[in-house]
Order: structure tokens, then C-alpha cells, then sequence
């Protein structure tokens, strides 16, 4: 990593408004409302899933190094706490709605709490490391989604638009918390840096996209999926079509490149036309 890499920040242009939007789930109790497709459904509640208590989880790792950072940096940490927050309410009204009877919701969420719970005991560091690669996992997907707007045809209005809003906003902060990280270990050396990001990263990369598929895959056995073609499907979907981790392969392993920030892959102009969309609804946003 060179110096110059070390400095690379958030431009100065993104900004981090809260949203704090309304939205109409009528239609997201059918238990396929993506499309009539069980797959799809299953991959998409099943991340909804995670969103909870993994946000609350990145809003604690980044508050915990507040004092660490100033100027619009500061004012980035407020904003990314902000939208963490009512993402996390929103997905968790989302989570409400699935039908708890049929689907079990319960065993996942309780997956979910056990894994949150343990990446919570390695302490501040652990967490904040975790953080930004989760974060790298999310704007990967919201990119795929800007790009490939068909991915949510068919679905309830409210639900496709909750999905498009989150994936603006993780656009928006994608680097808040790797700019937290760079202001925290600004005393590591480089190499330390990068070694620690990378082996987060070599670790995260297999245990998300494998926990997704076993936390859907449970989903589609309530379907009437057998154990092996559940996992089977729900693989092809997150692979090969959509593919909404196998598309992303180039952003994902930027992430291993000396001198990596999050803005290299600069992708506002994708996500321009939800903005103005959604800036719409600011003056009903939160305090920041």
C-alpha cells in the first residue's frame, strides 16, 4: 500500500442523508411475492433476515471509534448511523411480515443472533473488521441491483422500492466505515492494515455467501424442497442466474489490491434517478 492509498476517502460530493421513508408491504405476506418464484423469495427474506441485528451490529462498531474521526468524516459516522438504524427497523417490519407459521423464521433468526452475538465478543476491532467487509458485500449487491433492475419484477410495488431505496443508501455510505477503519489504525503500518482487511475478508467471503445459502435453503424446505436440491437451487440463484453474488466478482476482489478504497469502483451515476426519488421524502428524515 502506498501513503497516497492510505489517504483516499469518501468524495467530497457523496452526502448521507436519513430517510426515513413509509413503506407499503401489501402484497410481501404471499409466500412467493417475488414473481411466483419460492427461490428467490427464499434468498431475498432470507438476507432481509440478517439485516436487523447485523446493522445494529455496524452502527455499535463504527460509534465505538467516533472519537477518532472529525470534519465531514464526523458527519459521514452520523449519517451512516442514521441510515443503519432505519434500515434496520424497516427490514425488521419486512421480517414481520413473512408468515412465521409456515416458514421457520425463528430457527434463522435465531442462527442469525448466535453469529452477531459471537462476532460481538472479539471486541471493537473484530467487530469494526467485520463491518467493513460485510459493507463491501453490500454495496456489491446494490450495485448488481442498480444495474440489473429486473431482479425485483413482479414483486409487491413497496418491497421493490424498499430494496432499491436500501441499495441507494449502502451506495451512499459504502465507505464510511472503511474510512473509520483507515482513521483507527492510522498508526499500523501498511502492511499490517492490509494483511488484517484481506484475512477478514478471506473469512467473511466464505462464511456470508454460505450462511445465505443455509439460511435460505431452510427457508425452501418449508416449500417442500428436499435438504440437497433446496441448497441446490438457492446456489444456482446466487451464482449463476441471477447471480446476484457470481456478478460481482470484479468489485469483490478488488477488495485484495493494495491501496483498495471503496469510491475506486465509483458508481454514483447509477444510483442519480433513485436519488432524486428518494430525496423527495428528506424532510420527513430522522435528525441526524
Amino acid at each position: 500500500m502506498t501513503a497516497s492509498a492510505a489517504t483516499k476517502t469518501t468524495p467530497a460530493d457523496v452526502k448521507i442523508p436519513p430517510r426515513d421513508i413509509h413503506f407499503d408491504f401489501k402484497g410481501a405476506d404471499a409466500r412467493h411475492w417475488l414473481s411466483g418464484d419460492p427461490v428467490g423469495t427464499a434468498v431475498f427474506n432470507a438476507l432481509s433476515l440478517t439485516f436487523p441485528d447485523g446493522e445494529r451490529m455496524f452502527i455499535d462498531a463504527v460509534r465505538h471509534y467516533r472519537d477518532r474521526v472529525d470534519g465531514k468524516l464526523a458527519e459521514d459516522v452520523k449519517g451512516f448511523i442514521a441510515q443503519e438504524a432505519i434500515h434496520s427497523r424497516k427490514h425488521h417490519l419486512l421480517n414481520n411480515v413473512i408468515d412465521r407459521d409456515f416458514y421457520p423464521v425463528a430457527d434463522i433468526e435465531g442462527w442469525i443472533k448466535e453469529r452477531v452475538t459471537f462476532a460481538r465478543s472479539l471486541g471493537p476491532m473484530r467487530m469494526l473488521l467485520s463491518t467493513i467487509a460485510l459493507e463491501h458485500f453490500t454495496s456489491m449487491m446494490a450495485d448488481i441491483h442498480a444495474a440489473n433492475q429486473e431482479l425485483f419484477n413482479g414483486a409487491p410495488a413497496g418491497v421493490e422500492r424498499m430494496w432499491r431505496w436500501h441499495a441507494m443508501e449502502e451506495t451512499e455510505h459504502k465507505a464510511v466505515a472503511y474510512d473509520v477503519f483507515l482513521a483507527a489504525t492510522k498508526d499500523w503500518s501498511p502492511l499490517q492494515r492490509y494483511f488484517r482487511r484481506c484475512l477478514v475478508m478471506a473469512t467473511i467471503g466464505i462464511l456470508f455467501p454460505r450462511n445465505i445459502a443455509k439460511y435460505a435453503a431452510h427457508l425452501l424446505e418449508a416449500d417442500g424442497y428436499s435438504k440437497k436440491d433446496a441448497l441446490k437451487a438457492v446456489k444456482h440463484f446466487l451464482w449463476r442466474e441471477p447471480g446476484i453474488f457470481g456478478r460481482g466478482g470484479k468489485i469483490f476482489f478488488a477488495w485484495f489490491r493494495p491501496g483498495f478504497h471503496p469510491w475506486d469502483h465509483d458508481n454514483r451515476a447509477l444510483v442519480t434517478r433513485w436519488r432524486t426519488e428518494f430525496d423527495a421524502e428528506l424532510p420527513a428524515a430522522i435528525p441526524a
